[in-house]
């Protein structure tokens, strides 16, 4: 429960700023998560990524074609796959609510400490990996 509060928590500091632009938490994770790459993602690679179950991530892609903000291509090789990447469109909302973003973690980071945060960063990771390699 402690990790859920903090992360409600968090959220707190970037949900308006997401509405602003009439974006939804998952949808800001699929945009910024295929910002992070040159190339475009197959469905299943975004959805590792983002740990947005398929139908999910199907229902968000749509609608985010729908608003001109990711590109979904036939795969060439894998018929049952799609090649997902930013428009310009997206890309320039990317770079908008990003900017925004940093204002949130600042503003998180002169509340909690940046040494607190770096902290709970490692903490986090170390979490993480250990969760990881239990389920290896």
């Amino acid at each position: 429960m402690a990790l859920m509060r903090a992360r409600e928590a968090v959220m707190r500091e970037f949900r308006p700023r997401l509405a602003a632009d009439a974006l939804t938490e998952q949808q800001w994770r699929v945009l910024r998560t295929l910002s992070a790459f040159e190339k475009p993602l197959t469905t299943r690679e975004l959805s590792e990524m983002t740990f947005l179950l398929g139908p999910s991530l199907s229902r968000i892609t749509a609608n985010l074609s729908e608003r001109s903000l990711l590109r979904r291509a036939p795969h060439p090789t894998d018929q049952r796959s799609n090649l997902l990447d930013l428009t310009d469109t997206g890309k320039a909302l990317v770079s908008k609510v990003a900017a925004g973003s940093e204002e949130g973690y600042a503003a998180i980071e002169a509340r909690f400490g940046v040494a607190q945060l770096e902290l709970l960063h490692e903490l986090l990771d170390e979490l993480a990996a250990a969760q990881t390699a239990e389920e290896s």
